[in-house]
């Protein structure tokens, strides 16, 4: 006769049936014992792109419950974790451009979502032979579950959109810079330095070192006329910073 097996011994692969132990003895009536009556603990890791997440769970033994991949958007990512199957431990993705607001939507949505250190994560995964998203999911997933990572801290939306600013100022600024070291080089190749000078008296000194030949005029004055206008962009955007810097209590007057 075929022995049953009880929640102690472990459960035993379908069609077997077992019993559970009560005060020392075996139930009378058998029952299926599921998943939820172990509490399996689950961690999910997610690989983020532009359009598609990758998404592993592992269980707290370290096997792979599930793969497979949604939308990188909140609504579908919380949608996909709660139909799982068991108690999720916690989230954990890499901090990245989109990290921070797919963290705030599923935080949001009463999810458990921890930020983990990138250079890190990326550390951790490069031993992998196989580099894929599916891959990268799993090593996350696990690096959660045997807690080999650093949690970071999610910024507050007002924080994202400083950054926001100063890094629009540090891209016109660099346009800016690009556009001047670029006509000083053109002008290089025939000869012409402009020298030493003043960002007010840099457009004059171009004009001055063209005037009589067409071919540099039409070459040099669309690049004078881009570097004014981002001139122009660069100082609205210095004030708005100066300006955000006198309205923050961090900043001593």
């Amino acid at each position: 006769m075929k022995r049953e097996r009880d929640a102690v011994t472990g459960p035993a692969p379908r069609p077997t049936r077992y019993r559970c132990k009560t005060e020392g003895k075996l139930a009378p009536l058998p029952y299926w014992i599921h998943r939820e009556d172990f509490g399996i603990k689950l961690f999910v890791g997610l690989d983020v792109s532009l359009e598609k997440t990758a998404i592993c769970v592992v269980s707290e033994h370290g096997k792979i419950e599930r793969e497979a991949q949604a939308a990188s958007e909140p609504e579908a990512l919380t949608r996909w974790t709660g139909n799982l199957d068991g108690t999720i431990a916690a989230i954990g993705l890499e901090a990245g451009p989109q990290s921070q607001w797919l963290h705030r939507g599923m935080t949001e949505a009463g999810l458990d979502i921890v930020l983990m250190e990138t250079r890190q994560v990326k550390g951790a995964l490069k031993a992998m032979p196989i580099k894929t998203d599916r891959r990268d999911a799993e090593g996350i997933a696990r690096l959660l579950h045997l807690g080999w990572f650093r949690p970071v801290h999610c910024k507050s939306v007002s924080a994202q959109e400083v950054r926001a600013v100063l890094n629009a100022r540090k891209a016109v600024q660099q346009g800016f810079i690009t556009l001047e070291m670029s006509l000083r080089g053109l002008l290089r190749n025939f000869g012409l330095k402009v020298g030493s000078i003043s960002r007010g008296r840099f457009e004059q000194r171009i004009r001055d070192l063209t005037t009589g030949n067409p071919m540099l005029l039409a070459a040099t004055e669309p690049m004078l006329r881009a570097r004014l206008s981002l001139r122009q962009e660069l100082a609205g955007l210095e004030r708005r910073v100066r300006q955000l810097a006198q309205e923050d209590p961090a900043c001593p007057a």
